[in-house]
């Protein structure tokens, strides 16, 4: 079983002392200003305490924590985002699992190009970052996630991404 979190930093060390279960991290940036805009719980746990517990964590001998970055065109798919991610991810047993953007209506957002999207995950290959891109399905009804149309509308205005 696989816990995706935003990373709740005593929630996050609790649960994987407590339990077996694999950990999924939404980074989805590089940045603290982009991280900030994307995911508001950064302003309590920014990015580098973030992957500081990841670190730390005790994890069995085969297992890795697995980041979760959603590509959004034009805010985090740069090769210096890549370049960041590299040097951010240092020293953590890891594997980046790339997750086009489903765009909606009112998101504010669009995917970055697949072109893009290899070039993103050929660069994170080549410097010894185990990555895949995760095969976009659901488009046509505005899935993302697990979380339908609806709860992501009431995510969007309470200004909450998830």
């Amino acid at each position: 079983m696989t816990v995706s979190t935003v990373g709740l930093l005593p929630e996050l060390q609790r649960l994987v002392q407590e339990t077996a279960v694999q950990i999924a991290v939404s980074l989805t940036a590089t940045t603290n200003v982009t991280r900030d805009q994307l995911m508001p719980v950064n302003r309590k746990y920014p990015i580098e305490d973030l992957l500081a517990v990841c670190r730390g964590l005790p994890l069995a001998q085969r297992r890795r924590v697995t980041f979760e970055y959603v590509m959004l065109e034009g805010v985090n798919d740069t090769a210096a985002d890549a370049r960041r991610l590299v040097r951010l991810l240092h020293g953590i047993r890891s594997k980046v699992n790339l997750i086009p953007f489903n765009p909606f209506p009112g998101a504010g957002y669009c995917s970055t190009t697949p072109a893009r999207i290899r070039a993103f995950h050929d660069r994170l290959l080549a410097s010894g970052v185990h990555a895949s891109v995760r095969q976009s399905r659901g488009e046509d009804i505005q899935a993302a996630c697990g979380s339908s149309p609806a709860t992501r509308a009431n995510a969007l205005r309470r200004n909450v991404v998830q």
